[in-house]
């Protein structure tokens, strides 16, 4: 099937030259590379029907006028149910492009168990910008995960922060993964209390990094690799070596739909194997455990 695309000349990113048709074309050549990470999954689009300039907004439920052929889940939420549109292949990330889509957002589980989580997600949220210091939170992030026996995998989010994953195994429900993403992140933040924390609220934040782990819930979502974010320059989420962590160079919104097909035909994809180092939380929670027994 080829979707045709409405009005392809529509700019997007009216500054930067960007128009439906080339978000479109950029999500049907990326789609080979960012497949793997949201096929199967329940999306919430991010739609600016008249760019990022005018009205955006995101729209969970699927339209009446969505054809067919898009594959839909329908799925608990508070009062009731709703029905997900469902990322499967190229043609639906051009379609919901087509739809003014310019991010999708992902359940951090697959339509198929739609409770049993196999990603679990570190935003670092920069309160100054300093993203030497952003960084240096992944790193420590990444190697708390390490410690407690899980595999750290860097995104630069095309926004502002880093984003620090790690696969599991679809073992644990969104209640367990959640609870063990915030000790984790209480037991990091008590170790560098100058950098980082766990208060929501800004204004107590002072110059520390969030340590974000609220998308670890039933029904939140999560920008995936190689989606385009809603902000100047068109910048995509891009997944990284862990060693880029320690560039100087890096910036969260350095990769963008101009030039992300450079980068990804020196590297490809550096979250190609991500799936086989999925782990189960019962040895990484009885380690936390301890060092948070440890710490008290």
């Amino acid at each position: 099937m080829r979707v045709e695309v409405s009005r392809p000349r529509k700019l997007l990113f009216p500054d930067d030259g960007v128009t439906k048709g080339d978000l479109a074309h950029y999500y049907e050549r990326v789609a080979e590379y960012m497949l793997p990470h949201v096929k199967g999954r329940p999306v919430s689009m991010q739609r600016f029907p008249d760019g990022i300039g005018g009205y955006g907004f995101f729209h969970k439920d699927v339209p009446d006028h969505f054809p067919d052929w898009i594959r839909r889940v329908q799925v608990d939420k508070r009062g009731g149910t709703v029905t997900h549109a469902v990322i499967w292949d190229a043609d639906t990330l051009v379609y919901l492009a087509d739809q003014g889509t310019i991010t999708p957002h992902v359940w951090l589980s697959r339509m198929d168990r739609v409770r049993r989580p196999d990603r679990l997600v570190v935003d670092l949220d920069p309160s100054v910008p300093d993203f030497a210091a952003v960084r240096r939170a992944a790193r420590a992030a990444g190697g708390l995960l390490e410690e407690l026996g899980l595999a750290p995998f860097a995104m630069a989010t095309g926004s502002r922060g880093l984003h620090v994953w790690t696969p599991l195994r679809r073992e644990g429900d969104f209640d367990e993964v959640k609870a063990f993403a915030r000790d984790a992140a209480r037991l990091l933040a008590s170790r560098h209390p100058d950098e980082l924390t766990t208060e929501a609220r800004k204004a107590k934040r002072g110059d520390r990094i969030l340590l974000d782990v609220a998308r670890n819930a039933y029904a939140q979502t999560a920008v995936p690799p190689y989606a385009v974010r809603a902000r100047a320059g068109a910048p995509v989420a891009t997944p990284l070596e862990w060693k880029e962590l320690s560039d100087s160079r890096l910036r969260p919104d350095r990769f963008t739909v101009r030039n992300l097909f450079r980068r990804l035909a020196s590297k490809g994809d550096p979250w190609a194997e991500m799936g086989s180092h999925a782990r189960g939380l019962a040895g990484p929670r009885k380690r936390l455990e301890a060092l948070l027994r440890e710490q008290a």
